[in-house]
Formats: structure tokens, sequence, C-alpha cells
């Protein structure tokens, strides 16, 4: 196995006297797909945004392509080490964030060349190449109202992949999405992962876990309760929690 590409240690959250993410530790290696499951509320989504810094975590480190980020560290040198994690994770909302007055091409090169300081033309050059990688460069002249929520969230990927990133963090990508939209996102996911790309997905897409991940994550409560491989944890998994998420979304699926 690879060397760790994602390092959580001993992360904490709280949100005022809540805590909501409890003594946390995850090493995730390159190449790898992670997908973190959970009942609404247990941490999923915290978690993710603790690993570049949308959440600020209370205790612990968070490490990220050799870039490490310890709570007690403060000040400047805080916010160096956390612009220089951004810069190496790509990061998918469910809600899209498209900028609504630019168009897909201008809101997929505005990072690269205004945080990366990236030359516009090979901005551009890389942007179209991503745009039609997820199927929507013939769409780079429209503004995101012209667009379906799949179209929307195809060009969030192509956003986020120009930004040359180590790590991809995808939250809940499809949970805005009509039920006929949601494949074209996950179709696109896959080829993401089966390129290569290291990915971190906090999804309730079941099938999409069990095809795609190397490794499914439950978490509960605010804590990680059970990692393995995806046949294994859906065919046996070990904790009664788990088993009863597993059996609850084969009950919505029928």
């Amino acid at each position: 196995m690879s060397l760790p590409i994602v390092k959580i240690s001993n992360l904490d959250k709280y949100f005022g006297r809540l805590h909501v993410l409890k003594n946390i530790s995850l090493e995730v290696p390159e190449r790898q797909v992670v997908c973190l499951i959970g009942r609404s509320g247990s941490g999923k989504s915290t978690l993710l945004r603790c690993v570049n810094f949308l959440e600020d975590p209370s205790h612990g480190a968070v490490e990220v392509d050799g870039v490490r980020v310890a709570a007690e560290v403060k000040g400047q040198e805080r916010r160096q080490l956390i612009h220089d994690v951004r810069l190496k994770t790509g990061m998918v909302f469910q809600e899209f964030n498209l900028f609504p007055h630019m168009s897909v091409l201008e809101n997929v090169i505005e990072g690269p060349v205004t945080v990366k300081g990236m030359d516009r033309n090979r901005a551009v050059e890389l942007a179209e190449l991503n745009l039609d990688s997820v199927g929507m460069l013939f769409k780079k002249d429209e503004y995101p109202m012209r667009l379906s929520g799949g179209q929307k969230q195809r060009v969030a990927i192509a956003r986020a992949l120009t930004m040359e990133p180590r790590v991809m963090l995808f939250d809940e990508p499809t949970s805005a999405l009509d039920p006929e939209l949601i494949g074209e996102v996950l179709s696109v996911m896959k080829k993401v992962a089966n390129e290569g790309m290291t990915m971190i997905v906090v999804t309730h897409e079941m099938g999409f876990a069990r095809e795609v991940a190397d490794r499914v994550i439950v978490m509960s409560e605010g804590e990680l309760i059970e990692d393995a491989a995806p046949d294994e944890l859906f065919s046996q998994p070990k904790d009664p929690r788990t088993r009863a998420l597993i059996d609850r979304y084969r009950t919505d699926e029928k």
C-alpha cells in the first residue's frame, strides 16, 4: 500500500459544547477512493470540511500531501499552511456554488488564475480539457442559469479538477439533484476515480460506494465505527449500527 496522502490524527471538532467529531484518526493512501456513509448528523460532512479547513478542527492535526496543520498552530503560519492544503484539494459541494454572472468557462478558470496565478491561456487550455472530460465543453459559453442541476455539478467537478488537486473531496454531490440526473454525475465521478484520483466521498449512494470505493467507512455520532472493503462491509457488517444503516437503505430502494 502506498504512503497516505491524507492523514487525520486524533481530530476533535466542537460546535460550542456539542462534540461533533470524536478523536478521529484516518489515513487515505494515494489513488484510493474512500466513501463515508452514515445517518444524517453523524459528522460525515464536518469531517470532510475539516480536511480542507472549511471547518476548523478543535484538536488534532490534518496532513494533505505532506502539508501538516495542527490545531495548536496559529496566526500567519496557520493561514499559509491552510492555503497550501487548499491548493492540494478540490472540493465539490451539494449546491454547485457556481458564480451566476460568469460563463461556464469563466467559472472553471477563475480559481487557477486568481488563486494559483496560472497563465490565462494555460488555464483555458486545462479548463477546456476538463470540461470535455465531463461532457460539458459544448456549454462553455453558457451561464449557470441555463444548465440543469446535473450539468452544473459536472461543471463544478471540472472546476475542481482544473485546480490540479492531489485529492478530490465530494460532499454529497448528488443530494440536490433530481433522480434522473444523478446517474450522469456518478458516471463522471467513476471516470475520475478510474483515472487514479484520490477521492473522499460523502454519499448516500450505496450502489456507487459498492462499485467504485476501495474502502467504505461508516460514521455514527462523530465516530468511525467500521472501515472495510465494500463487498465485506455490505455483505458482513460487523457493527449492528452499520447493519441497521444498510438495511434502511435497502428498504428505501424498494
